[in-house]
């Protein structure tokens, strides 16, 4: 099943204090364990929470720091004791790879809810070194946290399910959101909630987009299929829309006000936080005592949920829409993701950016 390597040198692109800046970084990988899988990576998505993290927007970064969570490749190497995968199995690597495994989300296989899980990135492993993520060439991680991407699906395609797609399905199926016939809210239409509208409508939802704007309206409707559309500074558009709603997934990054989307919940509806904010929201108790409304949250989903999602998008034909760059290009791509300047994520072909000439170049 392969032999267990030592230590090995790779080539990342870190950054290196708070501007956020990418650069070629070199640096070693811990011996691969008995049940570690060795990874050459493929593809890596661009996700909101990378900007977060490299520009040191929650307070908690360390670096030098490679990120990149949405991380699709092939398996190149495997520990004596993996029974998951073989080599040259094409994986997914998410949000975290490593948990307790004995608390209560743990054993209830919601691992992501684990006190002491393990960040894929800008995080400490067990032994002791910092983790890094998947702008890099090679990852090693323990099987747990390797997914296979199904036969259907392409590997560059896969890769914003890893997160994007999960952190929509895993909140559905969680509430019991899943039947045909329900109406449900995607407020913002970016990364995560472009695969909200795809996911919901696979589900046969009928799905309403909640922009500020109009601008995004063909967009929601003539390409990812929704429904409706509904520009929340529209007073007279809202109020048609209260009490319409069994759901909303609340994907906006930014401080928001919550109460002119509680008002469009019907009885019992759920208003579902999806984005990271750093300050606190706040609306008026009868908004919900009212309608015995929901505010609650979602943290992306469990290894189990990322396999079902992966076959769930082969089964529906799905797909994310994607702009694929270089890794040159990064630095850019982050830029733009701060100004959404995309439609709607960008993945990195890391295998074909020749990162390890590019780091060398760039010490010379």
């Amino acid at each position: 099943m392969g032999s267990v390597a030592s230590e090995r040198t790779v080539v990342g692109w870190a950054a290196r204090d708070a501007t956020g800046h990418l650069s070629p970084y070199t640096y070693t990988l811990r011996n691969t364990g008995p049940e570690d899988v060795v990874v050459k990576v493929l593809y890596c998505g661009i996700c909101h929470t990378d900007i977060h993290q490299a520009k040191n927007h929650l307070g908690a970064s360390k670096y030098p720091m490679v990120p990149g969570h949405e991380v699709v490749g092939e398996v190149v190497e495997v520990g004596p004791e993996v029974t998951k995968h073989r080599i040259g199995d094409v994986v997914g690597i998410g949000v975290i790879v490593g948990c307790c495994r004995e608390c209560r989300p743990c054993k209830a296989n919601v691992e992501q809810y684990c006190n002491k899980k393990i960040w894929s990135y800008n995080d400490v492993y067990t032994d002791g070194r910092p983790t890094q993520g998947g702008f890099a060439s090679t990852m090693v991680v323990d099987q747990k946290f390797a997914v296979k991407i199904p036969a259907g699906l392409a590997p560059e395609q896969a890769a914003p399910l890893l997160c994007a797609g999960v952190t929509v399905y895993s909140p559905l199926k969680h509430f019991g959101l899943t039947s045909p016939g329900l109406r449900g809210g995607i407020l913002g239409l970016g990364g995560v909630g472009h695969m909200g509208v795809k996911v919901a409508k696979a589900m046969g939802h009928h799905v309403t987009v909640i922009s500020s704007s109009s601008k995004k309206r063909a967009e929601a409707m003539d390409h990812l299929g929704a429904d409706a559309y509904l520009v929340s500074s529209d007073a007279a558009a809202m109020a048609a829309a209260a009490d319409s709603l069994d759901y909303i997934i609340d994907t906006v990054p930014a401080h928001h006000p919550l109460e002119p989307y509680l008002a469009l919940l019907k009885l019992d509806g759920k208003h579902v936080l999806m984005g990271v904010i750093g300050e606190p929201l706040s609306f008026v108790s009868p908004m919900v005592m009212l309608g015995r409304k929901a505010i609650t949250g979602s943290f992306i989903g469990s290894m189990d949920e990322t396999a079902e999602l992966l076959q769930f998008c082969v089964d529906k034909g799905l797909t994310s829409q994607i702009e694929m760059v270089k890794m040159g290009y990064v630095n850019e791509a982050l830029e733009r993701l701060e100004r959404n300047d995309v439609r709607y994520r960008f993945v990195v072909d890391v295998a074909g950016s020749n990162i390890e000439e590019e780091a060398a170049a760039a010490t010379n």
